[in-house]
């Protein structure tokens, strides 16, 4: 695990999208396409700013996936992370190659992750721009996740200091009004993406940080299981750094 501090949550999110950026260009050296999965949150803020601010890529060749997504919620809803994408990615360069949202409101959420693991497996993911939640979660993994899983795509249920994080952040109004289940990449196939950029900024952070760096892999500490993968890069700020 490559780890990179910066001094502040804006130094880090630039540094992680320029360092997105540079992957890209690489992969589209050799590659018709490229297959990026983004994050939501307050994490990405800036490195989804300066990612979709950047002259330097062909949109037309990137194919997007995100990683999560609340059931129930309609994509415009204020906090529905297809909501948070369409403006922040989507409609900067509609001219995308193809951006796989995750429809949190089908009928059957089973159909749906059915339907978002045969294209992730017919377009395997180069790079993962991802975050670590409060909680130690990955994506909506949170503890105790299921590690074992090969389902690219499940259904999981939100525990209460994943909704407790999701109403803090200010995406919703109460913690009743947080779901409690979504649709969520599954461990493994998060592990699957060739490179990862995980960005984890703040203080409320520095206790999932130092369990994910220095802690064991389980199901209780689901953010460790990046420990074992061969191309990660965790930029982190000087106060989610503080414990390490």
């Amino acid at each position: 695990m490559d780890i990179k501090i910066f001094p502040n949550p804006i130094a880090l999110g630039q540094a992680a999208g320029a360092y997105a950026v540079e992957r890209i260009q690489g992969r589209l050296r050799t590659k018709t396409e490229v297959n990026l999965v983004l994050a939501t949150g307050t994490s990405q803020f800036e490195t989804l700013r300066y990612l979709t601010d950047s002259e330097k890529l062909d949109w037309e060749r990137i194919r997007v996936f995100h990683l999560d997504e609340y059931i129930g919620l309609k994509a415009t809803h204020p906090a529905s992370f297809r909501n948070y994408l369409n403006k922040r990615v989507y409609q900067k360069h509609p001219k995308i190659r193809h951006f796989h949202f995750i429809e949190g409101d089908s009928e059957n959420p089973w159909e749906e992750c059915e339907r978002l693991g045969e294209l992730i497996q017919q377009f395997p993911a180069d790079l993962a721009l991802i975050g670590i939640g409060e909680n130690g979660h990955l994506a909506f993994n949170d503890p105790p996740a299921d590690l074992e899983t090969t389902k690219p795509f499940i259904v999981v249920e939100l525990d209460e200091a994943c909704r407790r994080q999701q109403m803090g952040e200010g995406w919703f109004s109460s913690f009743e009004s947080v779901p409690q289940r979504a649709i969520s990449m599954s461990i493994s196939q998060i592990m699957k993406s060739t490179s990862l950029i995980v960005s984890v900024p703040d203080t409320r952070k520095t206790v999932a940080v130092k369990n994910a760096v220095q802690g064991d892999i389980h199901p209780g500490n689901p953010a460790a299981i990046l420990q074992n993968h061969p191309d990660c890069h965790l930029f982190l700020d000087s106060n989610s750094a503080s414990k390490l």
